[in-house]
């Protein structure tokens, strides 16, 4: 599309939004149960499409996209009533009479930038929030997953009108013609360069901006940990999806005195899920392209492979592999993996961990492994991060009860449930003046009598 043409699609949405028929419950539920039927009617098309774009089997594509995003959709519906209604907070008394209430209202015409990794769940959980909370929206899914977006463009054109939802497709041009729009707006999910584009161009509007990161997110795993169920949930959250996670380990940093026991029972492990040959593992998924498997491959050491390091250029397949006697300096340590390769470092004392991770930019997750609440409790205390888990890796992403988000580096803002509909919602602070009675003490001439009651009431 064109610039002229993207900027007609944005006019013509805001001149939608201002007709106020997002606004009422039933126009919103109306949307969310429209997009669920349509989700469930081309299911075979999402499975198709992931399984085309990153290998993904069936059964990872629904437990990691589309019932991710069904179960976003159902909270979202069962709750909408209550996020729309006031929220009553506490008057002070030389506010007297009054009420105060907290109200939530759309920001308008918003943009949804969409990534490759998750294509479906990563644009239509956004998605979801936007409209649930009374938005019109541009949908702009990542060029590099086509058959998901494809999809996803038959889906939400069947479901909407394009002054309601629009979806763009395309690649750099469509993205630079969209960023130069004004936007109410912007939720963007992405690597960091491209997030620094997008906040550059909404500084120009003073947009407000959500963006879903990444980083180097740590797991650590002390000597009091269950190695063996640490081992099995830490293989499951790093090679979900071939290792293209956000918020999958980056890297491992466990206990010196354990390293070899837990690479053990991680070998096992892969051979577990995966088989003795996961190359050959039709379950077991594709990276995305030819220049990031060329990156990924570009990362391993040879002379530092525990485990695996075997690839298949023409099937864009990295087996699980694992680097032992890994040190800072080394090139994988130097960038998001975003991959199936697995670094490993220790520490002797937990001190030095925490040090280290946060001498460093805050990471999208920390995951830790430990049967010592003194250890966990420390660890909390002292780590920044987006989000994580103790004692298993990525799940806390999949509840509506808790906001997903990154900090400092790795993102701001956060969404899912009550904090996605926030997140694309101004809440409104009013208050309601009564007009049976008007304390005369803040209006002129001031007297002495007026000075000491404000000084009674505002202490």
């Amino acid at each position: 599309m064109t610039q002229q043409e993207i900027a007609q699609v944005v006019q013509n949405q805001r001149q939608f939004f201002s007709t106020g028929k997002t606004l009422p419950r039933a126009f919103r539920t109306g949307a969310l149960d429209a997009l669920k039927a349509a989700i469930l009617r081309h299911e075979a098309d999402i499975d198709a499409a992931l399984r085309a774009d990153l290998g993904k089997s069936r059964m990872e594509g629904y437990l990691c996209e589309t019932g991710m995003t069904l179960s976003e959709l159902s909270w979202m519906r069962r709750h909408l009533a209550g996020l729309m209604r006031d929220r009553t907070v506490y008057t002070p008394i030389s506010q007297f009479a009054a009420r105060s209430f907290r109200s939530p209202s759309p920001y308008g015409v918003t943009l949804i930038m969409s990534p490759w990794n998750y294509p479906l769940m990563l644009t239509l959980e956004p998605l979801i929030d936007a409209l649930a909370a009374g938005n019109t929206a541009v949908v702009k899914p990542s060029a590099y997953s086509p058959a998901t977006s494809e999809v996803l463009r038959t889906i939400l054109s069947e479901c909407f009108p394009p002054e309601y939802v629009f979806v763009v497709t395309g690649g750099r041009a469509e993205n630079q013609a969209l960023l130069e729009q004004r936007f109410d707006k912007i939720f963007f999910t992405g690597g960091k360069a491209v997030g620094r584009e997008v906040l550059r161009h909404a500084a120009e509007y003073l947009t407000p901006v959500t963006l879903e990161l990444g980083g180097k997110s740590p797991c650590l795993v002390d000597a009091t940990a269950d190695l063996k169920l640490a081992a099995k949930r830490i293989v499951f959250g790093k090679y979900l999806n071939c290792g293209q996670t956000c918020v999958a380990p980056d890297y491992l940093y466990c206990q010196a005195s354990i390293r070899d026991e837990l690479v053990d029972c991680i070998q096992k492990e892969i051979t577990a899920q995966f088989g003795t040959e996961p190359l050959e593992n039709h379950d077991y998924g594709k990276i995305i392209n030819r220049k990031h498997f060329d990156r990924i491959t570009g990362l391993i050491n040879p002379a530092k492979v525990a485990i695996g390091g075997q690839a298949d250029a023409q099937a864009l397949r990295i087996a699980p592999t694992v680097m032992t006697d890994v040190t800072w300096d080394d090139p994988v340590m130097g960038e998001e993996i975003f991959g199936p390769v697995l670094p490993v470092l220790t520490w002797d004392a937990l001190d030095e961990a925490i040090a280290n991770i946060e001498s460093r930019p805050h990471p999208l997750a920390l995951y830790f492994f430990t049967s010592s609440r003194a250890n966990r409790k420390q660890v909390l205390a002292r780590c920044r991060f987006g989000g994580g888990c103790i004692n298993d890796t990525i799940i806390h992403l999949a509840t509506s009860g808790m906001p997903f988000g990154g900090v400092g580096e790795s993102g701001m803002g956060g969404y899912h449930g009550r904090a996605g509909f926030e997140e694309f919602s101004h809440l409104r602070s009013i208050v309601d003046k009564k007009t049976w009675l008007d304390l005369p003490m803040r209006y002129q001439p001031y007297t002495g009598l007026k000075e000491k009651l404000v000084r009674m009431f505002l202490k």
